[in-house]
């Protein structure tokens, strides 16, 4: 117990330390991110990723979820390819939700941010496709909150989710679109970015509203017996 104490005080005085120096950093560089904040961005979005990776690399995952979640992942990429031609309509959203509901909050960002990856060898990739693969994520992993804080959620509170992540997902998807390509960057481009995609975003959240209504309550009845299966210990 000592050496444990002795451990997490050692780590925790390494991570005051960084802290420290990367607040200094960031003050000393100020100017250089006022001026490149795209970049600044850009690595800011890769280390989130990299930090939520290397955080599932590091977890105690058992070969049958990550079996489960390589299977969720492929299901979203594969079902957001035919819906592509209908602007707004994202099945991947539903399944990230679904899948962050049921199996967690590191399962749902692990299969969102793998289903965005995996789409876009179809769809096409570029500067867009990390900030999709957070946001997807960021998706998934938000509904294993709710699933944790409301295990049994009925279809108000779901159907209510997948709403508010219909548009909250084209809005941080705006946020990127304008800040990286409009310029010069004013408060008048934000609106008018955001004005044009509320129709997409509005068709986004009934899209997740339909899925859910069709397919939510046994898609979620299926993925709680394989997770069933996944903790079943004979003994």
């Amino acid at each position: 117990m000592p050496a444990r104490r002795g451990n997490s005080a050692v780590k925790t005085s390494i991570y005051i330390i960084l802290g420290v120096v990367a607040l200094v950093l960031v003050s000393w560089k100020l100017q250089f991110i006022l001026q490149n904040w795209q970049v600044f961005t850009a690595v800011l979005l890769l280390a989130a990723l990299v930090i939520f990776f290397a955080s599932f690399e590091k977890s105690a995952v058992s070969s049958r979820e990550v079996g489960i979640i390589a299977v969720l992942a492929a299901l979203a990429a594969v079902g957001r390819v035919p819906f592509a031609p209908l602007p707004g309509i994202q099945p991947t959203t539903f399944l990230v939700i679904i899948s962050g509901y049921v199996f967690g909050a590191r399962a749902g960002f692990m299969v969102g941010a793998v289903g965005a990856l995996v789409s876009n060898f179809f769809l096409g990739q570029g500067p867009w496709t990390p900030f999709q693969m957070l946001f997807w994520g960021l998706a998934g992993a938000s509904a294993g909150v709710l699933g944790r804080l409301l295990p049994e959620s009925g279809r108000a509170v779901m159907v209510s989710f997948g709403i508010a992540w219909g548009y909250l997902f084209g809005w941080l998807m705006n946020m990127f679109f304008v800040v990286f390509f409009i310029k010069p960057l004013t408060w008048k481009a934000f609106f008018l970015a955001y004005a044009a995609s509320f129709p997409f975003d509005t068709l986004h959240a009934l899209g997740n509203v339909c899925f859910y209504l069709l397919l939510g309550p046994q898609v979620i009845k299926v993925l709680k017996r394989f997770r069933e299966k996944m903790t079943y210990v004979e003994i």
